[in-house]
C-alpha cells in the first residue's frame, strides 16, 4: 500500500538530512529508480512524491526494489526496537535473525512463540510489511552477500551456507536483491581490495565488521569480558584501549572461535555521514551455515543493536546521572554468547563456571591457543550435579522448563526461574538482564527509579562503571 504521508513526514526529514540515528529504524525506496536505501544514504535526496517508506529491508525486497549500492541498507545495525521488545514480533524477528526459520522452518518459529504459524504470518505481515519468509530470505541474501565477499569459498558451498535449499534459488535471489549474479558481486569487492577489503580462506576464518549506531563505550563492555573470562572458554589479550577478546561459540550446527577487537572503527564524518561504527571480528566456523547465528549471539553479547540517542536522552534527564552519561556516551548493556551459559555462570561464579569446563566441558577437536574446551551443555551439568541449585538449574534448562532463547517470553522465563530451588532474587536480575537481554531491570537492593525506565539496566551500567554501584 502506498504511504500517504506528507511532505512533512518525520521519516522524509531524516532522509532529508541524511539522519544516521534512524539508520534500522526504517528503509524508504524510490519508485523511479527501483531502488531502496537507508535514511543516510549519500545520494541526492529524491522527491517525497517518488519515496515510499517500509519498516523492513525484506518489504522493500518484496515491492521489488533492490538494495542501493552505495549505502548498502541490508548491513545496518539491526532495529533497536525490536531489540528490546517483549511482544510477538520482536521474539519473532529476534528468532528469525538467530536463524530459526532457516533451521526448523516457520511452524518451528511459530511453536517457539506459541502460536499458530497462521497468526504469525498475520502479525509480522501486518507490522513489519513482511512475514517470516520473506525476512528469513532478506537475511539469507545478506549472508550470501557477506561470504561472497569477504572469503574465498565456492559459489556453490555459499549458496548452501548461506541456507538457500538450491543454487538457482541462491542466484535469482542475489539477482533480485542487489542487481548483480555472485561472481559480480565477489568481482565488485576485488576491486575495491586496495581499499581496505579483508579476504579470507577458509582455515583463516570469516572477518565482518559488526556495525552499531551511535557512540560506543568499549572499553567498559571489554573490562567487564576481561574480569568474567573463564579459561579455556574466553580469553583476553592486550592493552586496555587494544585489546582482543576470544571465546568458543556451541552452535547449531558445530562450533566456532570468535575474536573481537576493543577498538571501535570509525565512521566517516562530513556531508552524508553516518554516526556509528563498527567492531572488528573474525569467525572462525566448522561450518559456515553458523555464521548467521554466529553473528546475531556476538551483536547481543556486545549490545550492538541498541539505540544510545534514546537511553542517553532519557537518563540524562536525571541531574545524578546526567554526568555520568555525558563521560560515557553511549554505553551499553552487555547480553551473553549463550544465555543458558551466562545463566549458569551467574550462579555458580567465575571460579567455579572454571572448574566445571575442566570436568564437563566439551573439548575441541582443534584446540586454539589457551581456547580448548566448550562450556558443558546443562544436560551434562544436570546429570553430574544431583540435587541442589545447580542441578536443579541445569536440570531445568536441559528440560525446557526454563527457555532463555532470543524469542522467550521474559516473564515467563522469570517465573520459571522463580521455581528453580534455591536461585535467589539478584541471579534472576542478573540472568534476565544479560540472558534475555532486559533493558530494565532493577535487581533487589538497587535504587532505580522509575524515572530512568525502560532503561534501568543501562543506568546502572553507568553507576557501576562509576564505581557507584556493584551487582
Amino acid at each position: 500500500m502506498r504511504d500517504e504521508a506528507t511532505t512533512e513526514d518525520p521519516r522524509y526529514e531524516a532522509v532529508r538530512s541524511r539522519d544516521g540515528r534512524f539508520d534500522g529504524a526504517f528503509f524508504f525506496a524510490v519508485e523511479t529508480t527501483g531502488i531502496y536505501c537507508r535514511p543516510s544514504c549519500p545520494a541526492v535526496t529524491p522527491k517525497r512524491a517518488n519515496v515510499r517508506f517500509f519498516a523492513t529491508a525484506a518489504a522493500a525486497q518484496g515491492s521489488g526494489f533492490r538494495a542501493c549500492r552505495r549505502c548498502r541498507p541490508d548491513a545496518v545495525p539491526g532495529s533497536a526496537e525490536w531489540n528490546v521488545r517483549a511482544d510477538v514480533v520482536g521474539r519473532a524477528m529476534r528468532l528469525i535473525a538467530d536463524g530459526v526459520v532457516d533451521r526448523e522452518g516457520v511452524a518451528g518459529l511459530a511453536g517457539r512463540l506459541g502460536y499458530s504459524a497462521r497468526q504469525v504470518q498475520r502479525q509480522l505481515t501486518a507490522e513489519l510489511g513482511a512475514g517470516p519468509v520473506a525476512l528469513a530470505r532478506a537475511q539469507r541474501a545478506h549472508t550470501a552477500r557477506v561470504l561472497v565477499q569477504t572469503t574465498e569459498l565456492p559459489i556453490t558451498e555459499i549458496a548452501f551456507a548461506s541456507g538457500f535449499a538450491s543454487v538457482r534459488q541462491f542466484n535469482d535471489t542475489i539477482r533480485a536483491v542487489y542487481a548483480s549474479t555472485p561472481s559480480e558481486l565477489r568481482a565488485a569487492a576485488a576491486r575495491g581490495s586496495g581499499r581496505g577489503r579483508r579476504t579470507a580462506t577458509p582455515d583463516a576464518g570469516i572477518p565482518l565488521r559488526l556495525a552499531h549506531r551511535g557512540p560506543y563505550q568499549a572499553g567498559p563492555v571489554f573490562d567487564l569480558l576481561e574480569h568474567e573470562a573463564v579459561p579455556g572458554i574466553e580469553d583476553m589479550s592486550g592493552p586496555p584501549g587494544a585489546r582482543t577478546y576470544r571465546r568458543t561459540l556451541r552452535l547449531p550446527y558445530g562450533t566456532g572461535i570468535v575474536a573481537v577487537d576493543e577498538r571501535p572503527g570509525a565512521a566517516r564524518t562530513g556531508l552524508g555521514a553516518r554516526p556509528g561504527g563498527w567492531l572488528d571480528a573474525r569467525l572462525h566456523l566448522t561450518d559456515p551455515r553458523d555464521l548467521t547465528t554466529a553473528v546475531q549471539r556476538l551483536r547481543r553479547l556486545f549490545d550492538l543493536d541498541a539505540d544510545p540517542y534514546a537511553v542517553d536522552e532519557r537518563l540524562a534527564a536525571d541531574p545524578g546521572l546526567a554526568p555520568l552519561v555525558a563521560a560515557r556516551p553511549g554505553l551499553r548493556s552487555p547480553g551473553a554468547a549463550d544465555p543458558e551459559e551466562l545463566a549458569i555462570r551467574a550462579l555458580t561464579g567465575r571460579a567455579e563456571a572454571e572448574r566445571l569446563v575442566r570436568r564437563h566441558g566439551k573439548a575441541l577437536d582443534a584446540p586454539c591457543g589457551s581456547l580448548t574446551h566448550l562450556f558443558p551443555e546443562p544436560a551434562a551439568l544436570a546429570g553430574s550435579q544431583p540435587g541442589g541449585t545447580l542441578g536443579a538449574l541445569a536440570t531445568a534448562l536441559a528440560d525446557h522448563a526454563v527457555r532463555l532463547d532470543p524469542g522467550a517470553d521474559r516473564d515467563d522465563a522469570q517465573e520459571a526461574l522463580r521455581a528453580v530451588p534455591g536461585l535467589d532474587a539478584r541471579t534472576i536480575a542478573e540472568i534476565r538482564t544479560r540472558a534475555l537481554g532486559d533493558p530494565d531491570v532493577a535487581p533487589p537492593g538497587a535504587d532505580a527509579p522509575d524515572s530512568w525506565r525502560p532503561w534501568r539496566s543501562y543506568a546502572l551500567n553507568h553507576l557501576r562503571a562509576a564505581g557507584k554501584w556493584e551487582l
